[in-house]
């Protein structure tokens, strides 16, 4: 081995214990000592994501923002697949009242977290912060709607008493002609009016809307983390059907997916969580 390959070789070797320090001193709590460990190990191998991953989550326990966000988009330009620092960096975003930006970031993690193999951890956790997010979008867009089709409303009332003045300038609008401009406008909202999810795209068992579902050999469609928490805890059985049940005969349900996906385009209050 040359002079140069040994000196690098050890330089990684060095990260890693340096790598291990930090992760010994974050268990302990003692967030400051597991920078200074992640710095080193940044310092001697740049290059290595989970080193400035590891750091951006000792700024996000102090709440430092700008520094996690810094320090995942480091973690992303060496590894852009790096499902921690896409969820990092969305949190950060968000911080910073980047809501569009910070969406964006946490749809990567979780199309990440969905597309290892096994499933990241995180998944649920991404999930939870991303509809959060994506709750506060629907609610300020929704609050926009209401207030523009409330003056348009107003608007087209006044259009009308003035149209009908033009024949006869002492006559009222009828109540009903009013009744059925409410209607029109009351129906144009109903997108953007809560209502119950329908039942086919929420989980027997959990009874809330899917996000990543599965079917079985038996043709019932569960929530995946919730069917496999079941088959590692309870058995490996259906719930419903009581029929034998492994973990490799689940199946992404793409059909329910994609109405799931759908569905919440168009009716983002359901993305609040109960």
């Amino acid at each position: 081995m040359s002079p140069a390959a040994d000196s690098a070789s050890g330089s990684k070797r060095q990260a890693e214990l340096l790598k291990q320090e930090g992760n010994t001193c974050f268990k302990k709590d003692r967030i400051s000592a597991a920078i200074d460990a992640y710095t080193g190990a940044i310092a001697l191998c740049q290059n290595v994501a989970v080193y400035w991953t590891n750091r951006a989550l000792c700024y996000k326990k102090r709440n430092e923002w700008a520094k996690v966000e810094e320090d995942c988009r480091m973690a992303i330009h060496y590894d852009s697949h790096s499902v921690k620092a896409h969820y990092m960096l969305g949190l950060a975003l968000l911080n910073r009242q980047e809501l569009a930006g910070g969406i964006k970031a946490l749809e990567k993690s979780l199309e990440l977290g969905r597309g290892a193999h096994p499933a990241s951890y995180m998944v649920e956790e991404i999930w939870q912060e991303l509809s959060k997010a994506k709750y506060i979008e629907w609610e300020g867009l929704s609050k926009m709607r209401s207030s523009q089709m409330h003056k348009l409303n107003a608007t087209c009332k006044e259009a009308l008493k003035s149209y009908n003045s033009l024949d006869n300038p002492t006559a009222d609008v009828s109540e009903e002609h009013l009744n059925e401009l409410d209607e029109v406008f009351r129906k144009a909202a109903k997108a953007d009016t809560p209502t119950e999810v329908p039942d086919h795209l929420c989980c027997k068992i959990t009874l809330d809307i899917f996000r990543d579902p599965v079917i079985t050999p038996s043709g019932i469609t569960y929530e995946r983390a919730v069917i496999l928490d079941h088959l590692n805890r309870v058995g490996k059985f259906d719930p419903v059907t009581r029929e034998p049940l492994e973990p490799f005969q689940l199946i992404s349900n793409l059909a329910v997916k994609e109405a799931v996906d759908v569905f919440l385009k168009d009716h983002g209050w359901a993305y609040k969580i109960r």
